[in-house]
């Protein structure tokens, strides 16, 4: 279909573009950026009052499937994808069996040609199983279509492994993203190690669970001279560390979650399991530090770590509850009320980390409107309020600590490959 938007807001900071423009698609692609194009398209989207900005990509999304499809579905998590302005999503591979083998790179690309929704890039294992023991078949899955491994939901506690591991992932040019998780420190904690965990009496887990090992893969990405990403950043001393390295050359990148730069240990107060995530909520000055590493770029990336689970599995004591929320529906207007409306980013900034960035650390062919790129395009209402309510929620789950907040900002129009495939907020 030849499409055409209208008079909308182009805010695509891979071309330094911010200003009232139009945009011609066809076959797919972006054709032609300019100011009142006059073309005869099948299709015309008036995007008066919006922001049009390239479609968003998020680097850390569990869709469950294969093994808890009773969690979510390819299908349902590119549903709540779609829903939120993500039009490409990176499977973390803690799935049952874990995506380890070509095999299963191909069902997860099968699965999502079957969505016809959004794209979904399969991230390999680092280690066979996950379990940490033997370096997995990275050129195997590099072939499948794998553009990064990690062992996400465990780190790969033995040093010395994951220095072989980086060699080979950097002798492939794969990207290696870490979960920082040093699980003898971590024990066996459930919240943030401090006055609330103390306050609330449940087990602590200390930031420096998470610092060390950021510490030591940084140090080993040095010597390795892998590209190496940090996932889930949420304490100050991991920040710390992260623009150390930047400064002294290390090929490092990081991200951080909508979660951890709005909400803080103390809101567990009500011991509501939905707040329960891995790593944990943290103090106010860990939050800071995040948006300060936001800010002035020391993290790159917005991800979602979008975790379904089940309604069954929360509701039962805290220290029994699975770790994890969901959050691809919810990611860009927390977001913007963490860090827009407080003057700390702006629109730009913040686009440039949940699409332009991904795509340049992933080596991934999106993240900008270039004429000649393809035609994944989210269309933004800035202003609008809205609620967000479980029964309008297209994920499978819905352990989700942002229901019955009312939000600003709205995605109303997706554009995949040239294709609409949410239009005035409803998928189609």
């Amino acid at each position: 279909m030849k499409m055409l938007i209208k008079k909308g807001r182009v805010v695509d900071p891979s071309q330094g573009l911010d200003d009232k423009k139009d945009i011609l698609m066809e076959k797919g692609k972006v054709v032609k950026i300019g100011s009142n194009i006059v073309d005869k398209s099948e299709k015309v989207i008036d995007a008066s009052g919006k922001i049009v900005a390239p479609g968003f990509v998020d680097m850390h999304t569990h869709l469950r499937e294969p093994g808890r499809e009773d969690k979510e579905t390819v299908e349902t998590g590119l549903r709540a994808a779609i829903k939120g302005g993500f039009t490409t999503v990176c499977a973390m591979p803690n799935t049952e069996p874990p995506c380890d083998s070509e095999a299963q790179v191909k069902f997860l690309l099968e699965k999502a040609a079957e969505a016809k929704t959004g794209n979904v890039l399969p991230i390999g294992t680092i280690t066979k199983r996950r379990e940490g023991k033997e370096i997995s078949e990275m050129k195997e899955l590099k072939d499948a279509g794998c553009l990064a491994v990690s062992d996400d939901g465990s780190s790969v506690q033995n040093p010395m492994l994951m220095r072989k591991c980086m060699e080979y992932a950097s002798m492939l040019d794969l990207l290696v993203i870490s979960h920082c998780e040093d699980k003898a420190l971590a024990g066996s904690g459930v919240m943030h190690e401090g006055y609330w965990s103390t306050v609330l009496g449940l087990a602590p887990m200390p930031a420096e669970a998470e610092s060390v090992i950021v510490e030591r893969d940084i140090d080993l990405a040095e010597l390795t001279g892998a590209r190496l990403h940090i996932a889930h950043v949420s304490a100050k001393k991991s920040v710390d560390i992260i623009r150390r390295a930047k400064k002294r050359g290390v090929k490092v990148t990081a991200e951080a979650t909508p979660h951890h730069m709005a909400l803080q240990d103390k809101d567990l107060v009500s011991y509501d399991t939905r707040f329960k995530v891995n790593p944990p909520l943290r103090s106010a000055e860990d939050v800071e530090a995040v948006v300060k590493g936001l800010e002035d770029g020391t993290i790159d990336v917005i991800a979602t770590d979008h975790a379904p689970h089940l309604k069954n599995e929360k509701e039962v004591e805290f220290d029994y509850a699975p770790f994890g929320m969901i959050g691809l529906e919810t990611a860009l207007p927390v977001t913007v009320m963490a860090l827009i409306d407080s003057g700390r980013l702006d629109w730009t900034d913040l686009i440039k980390k949940l699409s332009v960035n991904p795509c340049a650390i992933l080596g991934y062919n999106r993240g900008t409107l270039k004429e000649g790129s393809p035609a994944d395009i989210v269309i933004i209402d800035p202003v609008k309020e809205w609620v967000c309510e479980e029964k309008n929620i297209e994920s499978k789950s819905s352990n989700s600590p942002f229901i019955g907040w009312t939000m600003k900002t709205l995605v109303t129009d997706v554009i995949v490959g040239g294709k609409i495939v949410l239009s005035n907020g409803k998928i189609l």
